[in-house]
């Protein structure tokens, strides 16, 4: 077999995790890493065997597949010049800040002929492998995705930062197309907004509503999804997962049956990994296209224009009451 080249453009918090996993991949070989940061570059490439490289194009013609993981907002320069250069290319989520720059990202990929998969990682925590098979026709999701602050991340609102997560999830329920959404948020530590909740409903009849938030005191990963007759909670954190189903004797119900689920200790990134890389070799679709991560992104971006419009009604109104646009106090 044909071992892979690999390279990895941003060894920060998730970067440094991509590049050790390259190097144990069966057939596939660690080239090297590009990082702003000199000092951080070569201590991860020393860790894994790999040479640092100043430039992103002085890594491009070395490599077959590359992992980018810089802050959100580079996403797109990033991984178009991988694509531009022939690179098959998985892109952390979300697949790049504008929606305009996601569709480029995967026009160009279909013209190269290249792979381009999204880092949407939760789809390949075993949990969520064990429990979607008992999720086939959601009437109601309700999730929470919310944790402590962190620099990390902040280049962006929370909804791309966080939510993201949680809206592919939903999105890769097949729900169908959005009829309406009613959202809120606002900036509490960042210049972006820092918490969100969205309520999206869908013409199918499905509704969702989500939170996410980054300055919370505990950390939560949890969705909950009803259906007729059942009810599936995924704690991604835990890697626990209970299904309820309703009971039924002599034709009446009578209350939920339950069974526990727990996913095993597989690293959902190395999982991820190795999805990309036998896409790669197959030329199969990847298991999270970029079409997949433009519909994450077009999400998003309605729900931060509800976000918007919440905030100049709170505004209007704080106005209109005299109370001036110093924002909300924290308590």
């Amino acid at each position: 077999m044909t071992v892979l080249r690999a390279g990895v453009i941003g060894v920060g918090h998730l970067g440094q995790h991509h590049a050790r996993l390259y190097a144990t991949l069966p057939d596939v070989t660690l080239v090297g890493v590009v990082d702003q940061n000199r000092e951080r570059a070569e201590l991860i490439a020393s860790r894994y065997g790999a040479t640092v490289f100043e430039r992103v194009a002085d890594l491009l013609p070395l490599v077959d597949v590359v992992s980018v993981a810089v802050p959100t907002l580079a996403h797109y320069s990033v991984a178009r010049a991988c694509l531009e250069a022939g690179k098959h290319v998985l892109v952390e989520k979300p697949l790049a800040a504008q929606l305009a720059e996601a569709e480029e990202l995967v026009e160009l990929a279909r013209l190269r002929g290249c792979v381009l998969q999204v880092g949407h990682s939760e789809r390949f925590n075993p949990i969520m492998q064990m429990m979607r098979p008992h999720i086939r026709q959601p009437a109601f999701i309700e999730g929470h995705r919310i944790g402590p602050y962190s620099e990390r991340g902040t280049d962006v609102d929370v909804v791309l930062d966080l939510m993201i997560h949680d809206l592919d999830l939903v999105l890769s329920f097949q729900p169908g197309s959005v009829e309406e959404i009613r959202a809120a948020g606002v900036p509490v530590l960042s210049p972006t907004i820092d918490i969100a909740n969205a309520r999206i409903q869908f013409r199918s009849g499905c509704v969702a509503n989500l939170t996410a938030s980054r300055v919370s005191l505990a950390k939560m990963r949890r969705l909950r999804v009803f259906q007729r007759d059942s009810y599936v909670s995924v704690d991604f954190q835990a890697r626990q997962g209970i299904v309820g189903r309703r009971t039924v004797k002599a034709g009446n119900p009578v209350g939920l049956t339950i069974e526990e689920y727990k996913g095993s200790e597989e690293e959902p990134l190395k999982v991820q990994l190795e999805s990309f890389v036998r896409s790669v070799r197959t030329g199969t679709p990847p298991a999270v296209s970029g079409e997949e991560g433009v519909a994450a992104v077009a999400l998003a971006h309605q729900i931060l224009a509800a976000i918007a419009s919440f905030i100049q009604r709170w505004v209007d109104g704080e106005a209109s009451m005299g109370r001036g646009t110093e924002g909300p106090a924290i308590v």
